[in-house]
C-alpha cells in the first residue's frame, strides 16, 4: 500500500502565484495513495480554478466557512480533526499573520485553530516580505505554537527578483510531510554514511572507477532523516542531488573519502557529540594508480599499457578500530556497519559468498555487514531493488527478500535500534 496509502491530507491553498505549484503537490500525493481534500481561500481561486483542484484531488473543493452545501456547517471542525495532515501551500505573508494572531475569519484560519494534529506550512512571497520583521516574528510564533515549515527556498521569484521567498518544490514538500508523520525513533542521534563510487585518476582525463550509483546509500540516508536523525553523507561522484536535510560532503578519490570520514569521526569524538552509527555503503576502490600522470597518456601503436597500482586505505577497518578504542576507554561505541558487494551464481556460490562475508566482518571488526550479489536478478548497481543478507558479529545472519532499496534502508534503521 505504501506510506501514503491510508493517509488523509488536507491541502490548503493561500492566495499567491505559487498556487500553481500546489497542483503538482496534489498530484504527487494522490499518485502515492493519499486521500486529498482541497481547501482554497478566495484569493487562491484567483490563481487556480475549483474545477482544476477537484479534478486533481478527486474530491470537491472546500471554499466557504458558511457554505450552504455543508451538511452541518462544521466543515472546518470535521476536516481539522479527521485529516492526518494539513498542508498550507502557498502560505502567504497574510496567511502567516492570520495564523500567528489567532484570527478565524475564513474556513482555513478556523481549521487551523480547531486542529490539534500536524500542520505543515510552505511559505511563498517576495523576499522583502519574507525578510520583514513582522513576517519573521510571525514565523517564530507559529513555530513556537508547534507548526512546521518547509522552505522558502532561494531562487527566481515571480516579481523578477532573485532571493529567498520561493515556495519549496512539490517533491520536497512531500518529503517534509512524510518526515513529519514518521515515528522519530532516531531523533537526537547522528549518523555518518558513505555512498557512491570513488574515482582514481590515471591522468587529467581518465580514471579508474566502478558502477556504483549511490542509490543504496541515498536510501539509507533518507530513511535515517525520516526517522529524525542528523545525517552526514560523504559521497563520491553521483548523478543525484543529496537527500534534503543531509550534510553532504562530496569527494572524488578513496583517499579523500578516507580522510573525510576520519575527520568527521575524530571531530565528533573530540567535541563529545554523540555518533550513533557509521554506515559505509560506498563502493570504495581497493586500488589506485601508483602515480598520476600530469598529462594525457598517449596511445602508442602496437603497444599495451601497464598500470602499477597501490592499495587504498581501508575506511571500514579504520572506523571499526576507532570504535573498539572508544569501547576500551569506556566511552560510547558507535555501531559500524559495512557492505560487501560480491558476485556469484547458484547455491554453492551463495554459500561461498556467505563464508567470504563472515570472514570480512571478522577481519574488518565491524558490528554488522550487509552482503549482496550484484549479479543476482533485480540487484546490483543502479537497480531500485536489492536483496541482502544481514550478518551479525555474533555469527548469526538473516536473509532479506528482494526489496526496494528504500525499504531496505527502513529495515536497517529499525534493526540498528535493537542492536
Amino acid at each position: 500500500m505504501g506510506f501514503w496509502g491510508n493517509k488523509s491530507v488536507v491541502v490548503a491553498l493561500g492566495g499567491g502565484i505559487a498556487a500553481y505549484k500546489t497542483l503538482e503537490l496534489i498530484r504527487l500525493l494522490r499518485e502515492q495513495g493519499a486521500m486529498i481534500h482541497p481547501v482554497a481561500t478566495t484569493s487562491a481561486l484567483q490563481f487556480v480554478t475549483p474545477l482544476t483542484l477537484q479534478a486533481l484531488a478527486g474530491h470537491p473543493v472546500y471554499q466557504d466557512l458558511f457554505s450552504p452545501l455543508a451538511a452541518d456547517a462544521m466543515d472546518h471542525i470535521r476536516l481539522a480533526q479527521q485529516a492526518d495532515l494539513l498542508i498550507i501551500a502557498p502560505a502567504t505573508a497574510n496567511r502567516l499573520a492570520k495564523m500567528a494572531t489567532g484570527m478565524a475569519d475564513d474556513l482555513l484560519s478556523a481549521m487551523v485553530l480547531a486542529r490539534r494534529k500536524p500542520i505543515l506550512l510552505a511559505p511563498a512571497m517576495n523576499m522583502a516580505m519574507w525578510q520583514h520583521p513582522a513576517t519573521q516574528r510571525n514565523v517564530l510564533q507559529l513555530q513556537a505554537d508547534g507548526l512546521h515549515l518547509v522552505g522558502p527556498e532561494s531562487g527566481a521569484l515571480a516579481c523578477g527578483d532573485h532571493g529567498v521567498g520561493r515556495m519549496a518544490e512539490a517533491t520536497q514538500i512531500v518529503e517534509a510531510a512524510r518526515r513529519l508523520l514518521s515515528p522519530q525513533t532516531w531523533l537526537g542521534e547522528r549518523l555518518l554514511i558513505t555512498a557512491g563510487p570513488t574515482r582514481e585518476d590515471l591522468d587529467p582525463v581518465r580514471y579508474l572507477s566502478n558502477r556504483s550509483s549511490g542509490r543504496m546509500g541515498w536510501a539509507i540516508a533518507t530513511a535515517a532523516l525520516r526517522a529524525g536523525a542528523a545525517v552526514t553523507l560523504i559521497h563520491g561522484p553521483v548523478a543525484m542531488a543529496p537527500p534534503w536535510g543531509a550534510e553532504a560532503v562530496a569527494v572524488e578519490s578513496a583517499q579523500e573519502m578516507y580522510e573525510a570520514a576520519l575527520h568527521h569521526w575524530d571531530q565528533w569524538t573530540r567535541s563529545g557529540e554523540p555518533l550513533s552509527a557509521a554506515i559505509l555503503t560506498a563502493a570504495v576502490a581497493d586500488y589506485r594508480p601508483a602515480s598520476r600522470k600530469t598529462s594525457k597518456i598517449k596511445k602508442e601503436a602496437n603497444s599495451g599499457l601497464q598500470l602499477n597500482l597501490a592499495q587504498n586505505p581501508d575506511i571500514l577497518a579504520a572506523l571499526s578500530a576507532r570504535a573498539a578504542d572508544l569501547a576500551q576507554n569506556n566511552r560510547r561505541r558507535p555501531l559500524v556497519v559495512g557492505f560487501a558487494a560480491e558476485t556469484g551464481a547458484g547455491v554453492a556460490a551463495e554459500e561461498t559468498l556467505l563464508a567470504t562475508a563472515k570472514e570480512k566482518l571478522l577481519r574488518k571488526g565491524c558490528d554488522l555487514l550487509l552482503l549482496n550479489d550484484v549479479l543476482a536478478t533485480g540487484c546490483g548497481f543502479g537497480s531500485p531493488t536489492n536483496q541482502v543478507t544481514l550478518l551479525h558479529r555474533s555469527g548469526q545472519h538473516e536473509v532479506w527478500p528482494l526489496l526496494d532499496k528504500e525499504e531496505i534502508g527502513e529495515r536497517l534503521m529499525q534493526r540498528l535500534l535493537s542492536h
